[in-house]
C-alpha cells in the first residue's frame, strides 16, 4: 500500500501533510479479509502509486513531487519483490518530465512502464529492462487545453493510463481539458503518437480521471471525477474511437438534494473497477464516502444501478477486487 511521506499540494489546492513512512506491506487472510502488517519499506518519498510488473517480481512506485533532482518533475522508482517475504529492495529511480506523477501502468508485455504526471498534464513512456530497473525515458507528451472549471481546469492534468484489450490503442484521461486523448503504442520505439480519432470529449466540467475496459465485450468505462458520473462507452476495435451510449450518476439523488449548497465540492469521484467476470462495475465517491455499485447489461453495455455501500471512512481514492 502506498502513501505520502510529505506535505504535498493536490490540485484542490489543499495541502496534505503526508504521515506516511513509505510502502506498507501487509499479508491477507483470503476467507475473512484481515489484514496482518508485516513490514514498511521507508525512504520512499510520496510513494502514492504502485503497479506490479506481470512477472510479480517487480514493483514500481511514482514518487509524487514537483522537484527531482533539482528539475521540476517527479519521479518512478523500481524495486524488486522478494517472493517468499513481499519485501522490497530497491533498484532504480527515473524522472517523468512532469509534475507530480500519479499513476503509473505496464503496458501488456510488461516491456514499458507508463506515466501519468497530473499536475503537469503530460505522459511519460519508460523502458523496463529484463532485470526490472527503469530505463531513461523514451518519449513523453505534453497536453495542451482547458476547460470551464477555473479552479481545477486552468490546464491539462492527465490522471490515469489504460490500454485497450488488444494492446494497440493507449488511452488517458485528462481532468483539465475533458478529453480522453488516445495514442497508438509502437513498442519497438517505446513511442506513443495520436490516433486517427485523437480524443473521446467529455461534457464541459465532467473531469474524466479513470478509463476501464470491459474483459470480454467491446465497451469501456469512464468515471467522471469533478461531476460524479460514470459514463458507459462502445470501443470501436478498429478505430479505437469511443461513443457514448449512456451516463449515470454516482450519487444517490436525495443525498444530492440534500446536501448543503455551501460544501463545494459535496462530493469527488476516483477509482472504478470491472469485477472479473464482467458483470458488475464499481465506483467510488469521496464525500458521500461510497462505493457505488451497477450491474453491467451485457446486450447493450448499459449500467443498472444495484446499491451504495458505505467505506467506513473518509475520501476512498482508490480500491482493487481481489483476483
Amino acid at each position: 500500500m502506498g502513501t505520502y511521506t510529505e506535505p504535498i499540494r493536490f490540485g484542490t489546492g489543499k495541502i496534505l501533510n503526508g504521515k506516511g513512512k513509505g510502502v506498507y506491506r501487509y499479508a491477507m487472510n483470503g476467507s475473512t479479509g484481515a489484514l496482518e502488517l508485516r513490514g514498511v519499506s521507508d525512504g520512499i518519498r510520496n510513494p502514492s502509486y504502485l503497479t506490479l510488473h506481470p512477472s510479480r517480481r517487480y514493483l514500481y512506485a511514482v514518487n509524487e513531487l514537483k522537484e527531482y533532482e533539482g528539475n521540476p518533475t517527479g519521479s518512478v522508482s523500481a524495486f524488486a519483490v522478494d517472493r517468499a517475504s513481499g519485501g522490497l529492495t530497491f533498484l532504480n529511480s527515473q524522472p517523468t518530465h512532469g509534475t507530480d506523477p500519479c499513476y503509473a501502468t505496464l503496458d501488456p508485455s510488461g516491456t514499458h512502464l507508463f506515466v501519468a504526471n497530473f499536475m503537469s498534464g503530460s505522459v511519460c513512456v519508460l523502458p523496463v529492462r529484463g532485470d526490472g530497473m527503469i530505463a531513461q525515458a523514451s518519449h513523453a507528451v505534453q497536453h495542451e487545453g482547458s476547460s470551464v472549471n477555473p479552479r481545477r481546469q486552468a490546464g491539462p492534468h492527465a490522471h490515469a493510463v489504460s490500454f485497450s484489450t488488444d494492446g494497440r490503442f493507449v488511452y488517458v484521461p485528462d481532468l483539465g481539458i475533458d478529453r480522453v486523448m488516445i495514442y497508438r503504442f509502437n513498442r519497438e520505439r517505446g513511442t506513443i503518437t495520436p490516433n486517427t480519432v485523437p480524443w473521446f470529449e467529455t461534457s464541459p466540467g465532467a473531469g474524466p480521471r479513470k478509463l476501464v475496459f470491459h474483459p470480454h465485450e467491446a465497451y469501456a468505462y469512464l468515471i467522471n471525477e469533478l461531476d460524479s458520473t460514470i459514463m458507459a462507452l462502445s470501443w470501436g476495435k478498429e478505430d479505437g474511437a469511443l461513443r457514448e451510449i449512456q451516463t449515470v450518476s454516482t450519487l444517490p439523488s436525495e443525498w444530492v438534494a440534500a446536501a448543503s449548497p455551501d460544501s463545494d465540492p459535496r462530493s469527488m469521484c476516483a477509482e472504478v473497477q470491472i469485477f472479473p467476470t464482467g458483470a458488475y462495475l464499481y465506483g467510488s465517491n469521496r464525500g458521500h464516502d461510497s462505493i457505488v455499485c451497477y450491474r453491467i447489461v451485457p446486450e447493450t453495455g448499459r449500467l443498472q444501478y444495484v446499491a451504495h455501500e458505505s467505506t467506513r471512512g473518509k475520501t476512498p481514492r482508490h480500491f482493487l477486487i481481489h483476483p
